[in-house]
């Protein structure tokens, strides 16, 4: 099935009540046969749902639907897209290993990698740029993984997927890849190298900006067991499920296994089953709402690019833009809907004009129905340095734009008045 289809209709077969819509499974557990299936749900010898904490019917739908659109093999949802990347980073990571990652990051991303992960033992090393070569320089043998995002936020930046995944295999170790800005619908990670793709499914998937919720989806083909010494918790028995080996024993996909019986179970992240729900509502209609998103982005970002009071834009889809040519190699020749740019006058101009906006809302949410403006120099990215910031390609007079669903004409007379009031 294509993507638009598998959005409406992957992982799910109606059951005995014809239901067209996905049922909400609003159910803290689910009762067992008998003491025999009991124990072999529990020790992973039978699938099978038991405890909401775990798994449930609802986001099951939500992930299988998931897997499909990023041609992986299995997903794991849950409570938010903070809780993927920590996961992500968490289920093949242990004290003393480094973790390499591109410095183009959502704000809270870059400080949990920056001061949160030291705190476990973990040391998060910071490439120069997304290059290729960069963060070649930064692997070695107690390297876990390499980290980026498909699309920065807010740099906008596109990474060469392909070189990256490279780098990092010949490394010995998985490419993770935060594929938020980019959706599914525009980019596929894993068929560029990824082993395992991330999402704030708040985001563009939800859409409606009600909802906060996160996926992880296992590629399902990294050689775990190829590297028993970097990363034993793959190869060695499992003493909390009598002696599992996850990638001998869970083959197709071990790291998504993994994800949910270490991570999720012991530390509770949750995704709600009405939460799945709504996000399931939202990548109903993800593929038209990207025609608008785009459709209006590229509107906004050239008649910024034509205004004499704007002295800079970010748009990829323009072809000055550093990451244009990787943006058509990667994104098919589209161009994800945020926009950034910098008023004349530096950060005392662009905070005035984020203070003046009344269509924008004032967020630091994106790939939501409704536009919305942030700056990020003061809030997703104000715990940072200043030399912090230069790397992840925010500067002072940075306006980020996520362009929604409005009319254009609508939201071009809105920045036009607050560029001008």
């Amino acid at each position: 099935m294509h993507d638009e289809t598998i959005a409406l209709h992957g992982g799910y077969e109606p059951g005995s009540t014809r239901a067209v819509a996905v049922p909400i499974y609003q159910t803290v557990a689910h009762d067992f046969v008998d003491a025999a299936h009991a124990g072999a749900v529990f020790d992973l010898e039978q699938p099978g749902f038991h405890y909401n904490r775990i798994n449930n019917p609802t986001n099951a739908v939500l992930e299988h639907r998931l897997a499909a659109l990023e041609h992986g093999r299995a997903a794991l949802s849950v409570a938010s897209g903070a809780a993927a990347v920590s996961y992500s980073v968490l289920n093949v990571a242990a004290a003393g290993a480094n973790l390499v990652t591109t410095p183009q990051l959502y704000g809270a991303t870059y400080t949990y990698f920056a001061h949160v992960l030291p705190s476990f033992g973990i040391e998060a090393r910071f490439a120069a740029d997304d290059r290729a070569e960069s963060i070649a320089e930064l692997v070695d043998g107690r390297t876990c993984a390499v980290f980026c995002e498909s699309v920065g936020n807010p740099a906008g930046n596109v990474v060469d997927l392909e070189a990256v995944a490279e780098v990092a295999h010949a490394g010995g170790v998985p490419l993770v890849v935060d594929n938020t800005v980019a959706t599914p619908l525009m980019l596929k990670p894993v068929d560029h190298g990824a082993d395992v793709v991330v999402h704030s499914l708040t985001k563009f998937v939800g859409g409606h900006g009600t909802t906060v919720a996160g996926a992880i989806v296992d590629a399902g083909r990294f050689g775990w067991a190829e590297h028993p010494e970097r990363f034993p918790m793959f190869d060695r028995p499992e003493p909390a499920f009598h002696g599992v080996r996850f990638a001998a024993d869970f083959p197709e996909a071990p790291y998504a296994v993994r994800a949910r019986s270490i991570c999720l179970r012991n530390t509770g992240a949750t995704l709600a089953p009405f939460s799945a729900f709504l996000v399931l509502q939202g990548l109903e209609t993800l593929a038209v709402r990207l025609e608008r998103h785009e459709a209006n982005a590229r509107s906004v970002a050239e008649w910024l690019a034509a205004d004499p009071r704007v002295a800079w834009v970010g748009y990829c889809g323009f072809p000055d833009h550093p990451s244009h040519e990787l943006a058509r190699r990667y994104l098919g020749g589209r161009a994800p809907s945020i926009v950034t740019f910098g008023p004349k006058g530096g950060y005392d101009a662009a905070i005035r004009f984020f203070d003046r906006v009344r269509l924008f809302k004032r967020l630091v949410n994106l790939g939501d129905a409704k536009s919305l403006v942030a700056h990020p120099a003061s809030t997703t990215h104000r715990q940072l340095r200043p030399e912090d910031h230069a790397r992840a390609g925010v500067t002072p007079d940075m306006i980020r734009l996520s362009v929604g669903l409005e009319h254009v004409d609508d939201l071009v007379a809105d920045l036009d008045a607050a560029l001008s009031r």
